[in-house]
């Protein structure tokens, strides 16, 4: 048996099984199977150690709070020491990379969303927010950065400038953001808005919507999040956060089958869990 899962703490609101599940199914892959595998962050080296050498895995899926917890036990290939996080890992020559990036510019472009020269708003300055802000940059857009802690926005800028050569990203508070000309897209890293707490948004209460934007928010659970109501009402279009988490599995996928991974069928297998949820 060819064993994959993911790894975080928690874990038990993952989709990814049966996401993985059902493209192993599609390609006749009967001997791989996709498992939730609970670690508390104080023990990521013995775990990492337990399943590569005694619970014969092929790779793993990594979340939160590990991501960058397991990047002293593995190697991390460039993209991943860049983004400083790890999401994916394969066991069969112990490398970690970050799908989230692909992932993510993946579902824009598929979203006919354009990115080079786009003035873009970054809420959040966690594992999600490195992943958006390395893939934006990287691509051309002009990012700003606004979290409800100044500092931990500065200093994830600070170490992207080290890591990846990111430069001229600002944090700024939201009415500062907002203050720029241009802004187009609004990308919501943040958990803020996930299921249960479905009545929350990170937006500023009070504070207007500019209208016409682009709301990418990453919460998947709801499909329609309070932050995406608010752009809609004010005019603009919105986007879930399923196609990136669809996208970076898919990327997972073929690391560890070496097989084009089948994308609708991972789409549909997601959506009805999330139905039946």
């Amino acid at each position: 048996m060819n064993r994959v899962g993911l790894i975080g703490w928690p874990v038990t609101h993952s989709i990814s099984p049966a996401m993985h599940n059902a493209a192993f199914a599609a390609l006749g892959l009967d001997d791989w199977s996709y498992e939730l595998l609970p670690i508390p962050p104080d023990i990521v080296r013995q775990g990492l150690r337990t399943l590569r050498d005694e619970g014969g895995f092929i790779g793993v899926n990594v979340t939160v709070p590990l991501k960058q917890a397991v990047m002293p036990y593995i190697k991390p290939d460039d993209r991943a020491r860049a983004v400083g996080a790890v999401n994916t890992i394969n066991f069969r020559d112990n490398t970690g990379t970050n799908t989230d990036v692909a992932g993510f510019l993946g579902d824009l472009e598929a979203n006919g969303v354009t990115v080079p020269g786009r003035r873009v708003i970054v809420l959040g300055a966690g594992g999600a927010a490195r992943a958006a802000v390395y893939g934006l940059a990287r691509a051309g857009a002009r990012v700003t950065v606004v979290n409800r802690t100044p500092e931990k926005a500065r200093l994830m800028l600070a170490d992207l400038a080290l890591s990846a050569g990111i430069q001229g990203v600002e944090a700024k508070t939201l009415d500062e953001a907002l203050e720029q000309d241009g802004v187009s897209l609004i990308v919501n890293c943040t958990s803020v808005g996930m299921w249960p707490h479905v009545d929350d948004s990170p937006w500023i209460s009070g504070l207007p919507f500019p209208r016409g934007v682009t709301v990418y928010d990453m919460v998947y659970r709801p499909a329609m999040t309070r932050l995406m109501r608010q752009a809609e009402a004010a005019g603009g279009s919105v986007i879930g956060g399923l196609g990136m988490l669809v996208r970076q599995g898919a990327a997972a996928f073929e690391i560890w089958t070496g097989q084009p991974a089948p994308v609708e069928v991972m789409f549909e297998a997601a959506r009805m869990e999330i139905r039946k949820g």
